[in-house]
């Protein structure tokens, strides 16, 4: 008899609005796997009781989406060096009573940038936003020893926080408009990727030139009039959106389920079919 496994991805309202559930269910039947995986939103005040259900209910492993990815630290009873490090889990594991907690975005956007031929070492780096998606950025472009990496973020003190344990320096907007930055790399990690999410933002955007820059990546997918696609556009340098570093992560959490590898393109050919 074959048991079926159950995943799952817990969040807020917008764990429903992420492709991960179409794209795992697709990969899953793809390779054979006998898997269910669903969204569940979960509440403030609930998170605990969420971290008990992945026990009662039996459930085999779970994402973890915005807003909770540190908020479940504390129910790891194992966490992974990077999960540590970066402060926010995204793949848990249950093993029995234990819940295990790992980092694969971080290890998803290493993967990306192997896959683009894009070396980080000694390169200059630009990133938006101080969420979790800033602080696995930090810790890979770390990791690959960038020779400087500039956060910019609107709340002061979670950039400190990022620069405190991870690395990185702090700039701001004024800063950069009033001093053209130097980034061979620049990362977009907040929600913002059209006019309509800040037509602020966008006109600072559009009056940077970002000099040395190679490669553009705004860590959202499927947004439509993307300024950080159009900035790119300009340059003339390559853009990347989140499908990419998703596919890569869907692949680590993947292998941290199952140990069984899928190839990133099979996660990419399910995200161009939802």
């Amino acid at each position: 008899m074959v048991t079926m496994k159950i995943f799952c991805i817990l969040g807020d309202e917008r764990a429903f609005r992420t492709k991960s559930p179409a794209m795992f269910s697709a990969v899953f039947k793809r390779i054979g796997i006998s898997a269910a995986y669903v969204p569940f939103k979960v509440f403030p005040d609930q998170v605990g009781a969420a971290m008990q259900s992945l026990k009662s209910l039996n459930i085999d492993g779970a994402n973890v989406t915005i807003p909770y990815k540190s908020s479940v630290i504390p129910y790891m009873k194992i966490l992974s060096e990077g999960a540590n490090i970066i402060g926010a889990v995204n793949t848990i594991i249950r093993n029995g009573e234990d819940l295990k907690g790992y980092n694969t975005n971080a290890i998803g956007f290493m993967d990306t940038l192997e896959e683009k031929g894009f070396n980080a070492t000694n390169k200059k780096a630009i990133v938006f936003g101080s969420g979790g998606g800033s602080r696995a950025v930090v810790f890979i472009l770390n990791w690959l020893r960038a020779a400087s990496i500039q956060i910019s973020g609107r709340t002061v003190p979670r950039v400190d926080d990022i620069i405190r344990k991870i690395g990185g320096s702090a700039t701001s907007l004024e800063i950069m408009a009033r001093h053209a930055p130097v980034a061979n790399i620049v990362i977009n990690t907040t929600p913002i990727s059209s006019p309509d999410d800040s037509p602020e933002f966008t006109q600072f955007l559009e009056k940077q030139d970002f000099k040395e820059c190679e490669m553009i990546i705004d860590l959202n997918y499927g947004r439509t009039n993307n300024i950080w696609q159009q900035k790119a556009l300009r340059l003339g340098v390559p853009f990347i959106d989140g499908v990419a570093p998703l596919a890569h992560s869907a692949r680590r959490t993947l292998m941290l389920w199952t140990r069984i590898d899928v190839e990133p393109a099979e996660f990419l050919k399910a995200l161009n079919t939802i």
